[in-house]
């Protein structure tokens, strides 16, 4: 029996998923475990995991479009099986779009469903004819091929279904060459110089995660009274701390294959998870009626993704050791980047640090991580003169710390006592080993 693959639900709050990329197309092959799509949701992009052995029947979105948790994504089941039928599937697109096609043209379909596919496009004709200006008609094949020979699809005059653009009706390589060379010619004459960056004017759609991220730090800017601390520490034992812990990783480990490393922010992340359990207002969330005061420290970090920002937690943090947390922290960013996080590995923080370190940056102040009391921005580490202790002066290392605060549940001088403890357990690392 064929299954329907639905649009899970890849977060706490999302509501709904838009298909960024197929993996697989109407008649491959797919066994349990296949990635077949990557969904965008409100906090991540992630990937979209296939439980059934059998053949993509078909697939009911196209990249691009946006789907409620639950509607139709794709079938899947065994050859010639028919396809259930669909009575609930009402996206904003679905009415104009009733049959979606995979990354194929529509004459590499099953007959059955090639007819179908012509059926459907006379029945939207009229509808297409409207936001012609909007769209150029092509399968998603003809727009990849158009993409990589560089061929402007609004040009061409498709022969398929309703006008469709389909690969047949582009040039081929050769030909679009010559069209090329033509074009390359004629702009030789205003090639802009080495000196000059080329600059294009365009607009995007705004991505999903970018939304949410849009949206929650307005939130967080506009309803939370924040107030900003900022402290400098001497942050050469930090370094000297962390070359230690390497070079005795790496006498441990003979194979020097897999070699784990201690970072930097892993040092932090250890010495933020010790310190907080000794200002417990620090891990507070304020719920208007009551402040919750969290039984757990759970710190959230900040990863870059392509499009924006994740921040995956580290789950009872004060109870992990230094290599404990570094190897949690190397995980999550390690899926983070291949799209892999889980829902429940972005919620539940009680602590957010971002560290803007690796980029050159000195200090920033971070915005707060609803439902955080406070966030902990980390610039790098510089080198500047600094007075000695025979009163010279001497060439020191210094990094600066920012600490954003939500007013309604910490006060300056708990946040000062938070920062001061934090700064005397990098200054003196080794207090975090016992």
């Amino acid at each position: 029996m064929a299954t329907i693959i639905e649009m899970p639900k890849l977060s706490d709050t999302m509501t709904t998923g838009t298909v960024v990329k197929w993996h697989k197309k109407v008649g491959d092959v797919v066994s349990n475990g296949d990635i077949i799509a990557e969904i965008e949701t409100d906090k991540a992009t992630m990937e979209l995991e296939n439980f059934d052995d059998g053949l993509i029947l078909k697939l009911f979105a196209d990249e691009g479009d946006e789907v409620e948790i639950g509607k139709p994504l794709a079938v899947v089941g065994d050859e010639g099986e028919s396809i259930p039928e669909i009575n609930d599937f009402s996206n904003s697109e679905a009415e104009t779009k009733p049959e979606r096609e995979a990354l194929v043209d529509t004459d590499e379909l099953p007959s059955k469903e090639s007819s179908s596919l012509i059926e459907n496009d006379h029945k939207t004709t009229s509808l297409d004819s409207v936001s012609a200006s909007k769209r150029i008609k092509a399968s998603p094949l003809a727009k990849k091929i158009a993409e990589d020979l560089n061929i402007d699809l609004s040009k061409i005059v498709g022969t398929g279904p309703g006008g469709r653009i389909t690969r047949k009706d582009l040039p081929s390589a050769s030909e679009n060459s010559a069209i090329t060379t033509v074009a390359a010619t004629d702009s030789v004459l205003t090639k802009p110089s080495p000196q000059t960056l080329a600059m294009e004017e365009k607009r995007v759609p705004v991505s999903k995660m970018r939304s949410v991220i849009a949206k929650r730090l307005m939130e967080s800017k506009i309803s939370i009274p924040h107030f900003y601390l900022q402290k400098e520490i001497d942050s050469r034992p930090l370094r000297l701390a962390r070359e230690a812990i390497n070079s005795k990783l790496a006498s441990n480990n003979s194979s020097k294959e897999g070699l784990p490393k201690v970072s930097i922010n892993d040092l932090i992340l250890k010495a933020c998870a010790d310190a907080i359990p000794r200002v417990p207002e620090i891990n507070t969330s304020w719920e208007e009626e009551h402040i919750l005061f969290h039984g757990k420290v759970n710190l959230a970090f900040g990863v870059a993704v392509e499009g924006g920002l994740v921040t995956p937690v580290i789950r009872d943090a004060n109870l992990l050791d230094l290599l404990s947390l570094s190897k949690d922290a190397k995980l999550l960013i390690e899926k983070a980047r291949l799209k892999k996080l889980g829902p429940d590995e972005m919620i539940g923080s009680t602590f957010t640090v971002t560290n803007l370190g690796m980029f050159g940056i000195d200090f920033f102040s971070g915005i707060i991580n609803p439902p955080n009391a406070a966030i902990l921005s980390v610039g790098s580490a510089i080198k500047k003169a600094v007075p000695a202790e025979n009163g010279m002066v001497e060439i020191g290392e210094r990094l600066m710390l920012g600490l954003s605060c939500d007013h309604r549940l910490v006060d300056g001088a708990v946040a000062a006592t938070f920062l001061n403890i934090l700064a005397t357990t990098l200054e003196c690392p080794a207090t975090m080993l016992v």
